[in-house]
């Protein structure tokens, strides 16, 4: 089996497409995947620089979601076949020729979507739902915030967020970027170079009713100040560090909630689990997959041995989207 190895920690150079040790058979309630694709997330950027490791007994190689097609499955998976198109959760192992995977953390690839591109669906797909939805309730009528909306979870949670009737504001570097984002239905756009964003959204709303934020420390006072009353903050990233001083005072103003979580180090099931998650996904948002009112935003298509290219262009400000690498022909 070949998979992208690191070769130490650092930039992308230290990534190669190696050969290593074939997987096991699936165990119990496991399938295992012929991949044919993998998204490309931050995790995996962070991870190559050795500053985000794996949580524990998960796969050391790079890859948090794939697609593919199921190769075998293990005792007790009664639900998927040898055979079926799918894609997939992962707390690793995506960017590999196959990865063994809960059967709870796969979905159906539906019929007349791109098998390639599902790979940068489970992510996106999982963290959106799972914040916007499970966690902060979002429904018609509120006014979204969402800063990096030209990004893979941006662009996704902009779809998910029209299609429930929400207004959609977004922070994003360029004019391609938040022309792009008013093409997908946000309607406030924001250029954060050029504004303040908490002085834009202001000028348009009295302020945001949910708040998705992959900025951290740096954006946590002018985030609570662009809060509406009984506004959620959403803290789903640390692009912007990871230390900042809150003005509880502030908050307490605007009666407001800080809400921060992560997706990799959720276990598999249970309450709060990726199983969960997957399941929620499945029956609520699966629907609009399947009938294209929300559809996977793809930048680049690159080969695993241009996997360095991938992350790259996921860095780069140019990128609208999601970067997927190609391991097999579909």
């Amino acid at each position: 089996m070949y998979a992208v190895t690191l070769d130490g920690f650092g930039g992308p150079e230290v990534m190669k497409w190696a050969q290593v040790s074939d997987l096991p058979a699936p165990g119990p309630g496991e399938v295992l995947i012929e991949v044919v694709a993998a998204g490309v997330n931050r995790a995996d950027l962070l991870q190559r620089q050795g500053l985000y490791p794996p949580p524990p007994g998960a796969s050391e190689t790079l890859g948090l979601e794939c697609s593919g097609v199921i190769a075998a499955v293990g005792d007790g998976v009664r639900e998927w076949k040898a055979g079926d198109r799918v894609c997939a959760l992962l707390s690793g192992g995506g960017y590999a020729e196959q990865v063994l995977v809960p059967a709870t953390q796969l979905l159906p690839v539906p019929e007349g979507l791109d098998l390639a591109a599902a790979a940068a669906l489970p992510e996106v797909a999982a963290t959106v739902w799972s914040n916007l939805v499970m966690r902060a309730g979002l429904h018609a009528g509120q006014l979204l915030l969402i800063h990096g909306g030209g990004s893979g979870i941006g662009t996704h949670a902009i779809q998910v967020a029209v299609s429930r009737g929400a207004r959609v504001a977004v922070t994003a570097g360029s004019a391609s970027k938040l022309e792009r984002c008013r093409e997908l239905g946000a309607s406030i756009l924001i250029n954060y170079r050029e504004s303040d964003f908490v002085e834009a959204l202001r000028a348009e709303s009295s302020g945001a009713d949910i708040i998705l934020d992959n900025m951290g420390a740096a954006y946590l006072a002018r985030n609570i100040d662009a809060l509406a009353e009984d506004g959620q903050l959403v803290v789903i990233g640390m692009q912007g560090g990871v230390q900042a001083e809150l003005n509880i005072a502030a908050l307490l103003g605007k009666r407001g909630t800080i809400h921060a979580t992560n997706l990799r180090r959720r276990p598999a099931t249970g309450p709060g689990s990726k199983g969960e998650i997957i399941a929620e996904l499945r029956r609520h948002l699966w629907p609009s997959i399947a009938d294209g009112t929300v559809v996977p935003v793809v930048s680049a298509e690159l080969p695993a041995t241009d996997v360095g290219r991938a992350h790259q262009l996921l860095d780069s400000a140019d990128t609208v989207g999601k970067v997927i690498v190609e391991i097999r022909a579909a």
